[in-house]
């Protein structure tokens, strides 16, 4: 993911919190909010509660791949925070893409393949 597809700054996450609307299934939560780009990024939390750093890591990554396998039918000029639930863990990654690809469409940023 190139680096203008990212959220990075602290400001950003809250910002997306505080004005976006949200969107769950059981292994995350969508929250989108616009942004005044003609790009979309993404940002993803993922707590301590979910595991160590190795499990943590291991989580982003995969949340970033299934984004970015979903990434040319994003629509442009949002900012997406994905927030990992516990049972992410012990999911495949073909469950983890299809709950994105399910909470990118219910929030209508996206349509899934």
């Amino acid at each position: 993911m190139d680096r203008q597809s990212r959220l990075r700054a602290s400001e950003d996450f809250q910002r997306v919190r505080r004005e976006g609307h949200s969107w769950s299934s059981p292994l995350a939560v969508l929250i989108a909010a616009p942004n005044a780009s003609d790009h979309t990024r993404f940002g993803f939390a993922v707590g301590k509660r979910i595991g160590n750093a190795v499990t943590r890591n291991r989580v982003k990554r995969r949340l970033r791949e299934a984004v970015r396998l979903q990434g040319a039918a994003v629509a442009p000029g949002w900012d997406l925070v994905f927030v990992a639930r516990e049972p992410i863990r012990a999911a495949t990654f073909a469950e983890i893409e299809s709950a994105v690809c399910r909470l990118m469409a219910r929030a209508q940023v996206a349509r899934c393949e």
